[in-house]
């Protein structure tokens, strides 16, 4: 790769990290190659997807997902490659057939061991349907900025946005 294509890439880079910490409210910035807002939320399609340093199989893998569903954000792209961020903040590089564009969100990971209530309607006064463990993934049907729409095997109900890692805060799922 010639010096000038090096910095541009590395300029990008810094760019992605820059944006990836902006609210999603903000400006965003678009991807080079899909054109799709960055950042932004996708899933992993298949259980066995392996974390890279960098944008190349030449690289070595430094975490294997083995978990299919499970939301990641794209920070950056670069060629068939996206960078992407766990829930814990692990960041690499993986391919883009291995991702999914179904919105998918993690139910409170940061408060592993406790339970939360799935309700029948987006209102704490509604009927309790399930609850739900930290660390559970829901398919997200809807989110309008303060309660989400979730199902999963055996549950579907409402859930507080808050409660979620896989959408921005004030996000709208359509």
């Amino acid at each position: 790769m010639s010096g000038g294509r090096v910095s541009r890439v590395l300029r990008g880079a810094v760019m992605a990290a820059a944006m990836s910490m902006a609210l999603p409210s903000q400006a965003q910035e678009i991807g080079p190659v899909s054109k799709l807002p960055l950042p932004r939320y996708v899933s992993l399609k298949s259980d066995r997807v392996n974390l890279r340093e960098g944008p190349s199989k030449d690289h070595r893998a430094t975490w294997i997902f083995e978990r299919a569903g499970l939301p990641v954000e794209v920070t950056a792209e670069f060629d068939t490659w996206r960078k992407i961020r766990d829930s814990e903040g692990s960041e690499g590089w993986v391919l883009h057939s291995l991702l999914s564009g179904r919105r998918t969100a993690l139910v409170v990971p940061w408060k592993k061991g406790e339970t939360f209530p799935l309700y029948a309607r987006g209102s704490e006064s509604s009927a309790e349907v399930a609850s739900l463990q930290a660390g559970v993934i829901g398919n997200v049907e809807t989110c309008d900025g303060t309660w989400c729409r979730i199902y999963g095997e055996g549950f579907d109900g409402f859930i507080q946005q808050a409660k979620l890692w896989g959408v921005y805060p004030n996000e709208t799922v359509p």
